[in-house]
């Protein structure tokens, strides 16, 4: 496996969010290695209000994790 991920701080809370979709997408990536599995029920979640809400909540709490790691962004 590549070494994708080697820090959590990120210079601004745009970039931190940024980071959150990438986690959350690398998990599911991580998750159901088989690409064409992936690409096959991509349109059932894609038109699903709760898998879109779900993957929501995934990417708030990893945006949480990435807001702490790095302050909430706060000057010292």
């Amino acid at each position: 496996m590549d070494t994708w991920l080697t820090s959590l701080i990120t210079s601004t809370p745009q970039e931190g969010f940024e980071l959150a979709i990438k986690l959350s997408r690398m998990g599911v990536k991580y998750t159901q290695t088989d690409v064409e599995v992936l690409k096959k029920l991509r349109p059932d979640y894609a038109n699903n209000a709760d898998s879109l809400t779900a993957a929501s909540q995934v990417v708030a709490i990893n945006f949480q994790t990435v807001a702490a790691a790095n302050n909430y962004w706060r000057e010292k």
